[in-house]
């Protein structure tokens, strides 16, 4: 008999499979979210209230808790979610001394569904900002400061004088 995942669980699965299905999409809207639910079949039996209330508070790690404290997903921007990552901001009322959970224990979730699990840990940790803020490995971010050597025999304003006395 196959486990029944629990409506958290069924949601980020439902979230996986849309990362998986469109990789260059960094994050979806709530309505594909729930489209996804009902094409995998993940809906069944989950209440839309109930569905909303995970979508918009249960799961998201950026937001206000209500209940639990779960951080299995990240709001980009307004209505827009994607899955957590380790380095994502997480409301202050979410932090504790133990992470809470993030995507769905194997033990519980059935076996057709573990290849998902592995696909994540590699996909969050490829797109992990831990180990510094969010766009430390953008280059153009990292060049930030990198001139400062530049101005430290003269100051930029008499850099601009002798720029303006200058003939030209």
């Amino acid at each position: 008999m196959e486990k029944r995942l629990k409506l958290a669980d069924r949601i980020w699965v439902a979230v996986a499979l849309l990362h998986r299905r469109y990789p260059r999409r960094g994050d979806f809207t709530r309505d594909e979210i729930r489209e996804s639910l009902r094409e995998s079949g993940l809906s069944d039996g989950a209440g839309p209230g109930s569905v909303n209330a995970h979508l918009k508070q249960h799961l998201v790690a950026n937001t206000k808790p209500c209940g639990g404290k779960y951080r299995m997903l990240y709001e980009t921007r307004a209505g827009h979610l994607r899955l957590f990552r380790a380095g994502d901001d997480v409301h202050p009322e979410r932090q504790s001394k133990r992470p809470s959970k993030h995507m769905p224990q194997a033990a519980e979730t059935p076996a057709r569904y573990w290849p998902l699990l592995d696909w994540y840990e590699q996909w969050s940790r490829k797109h992990s900002h831990a180990g510094g803020p969010p766009g430390a490995r953008d280059a153009l971010i990292r060049l930030s400061g990198s001139g400062k050597g530049v101005w430290a025999q003269e100051h930029a304003d008499a850099y601009v004088n002798r720029l303006r006395n200058e003939p030209g």
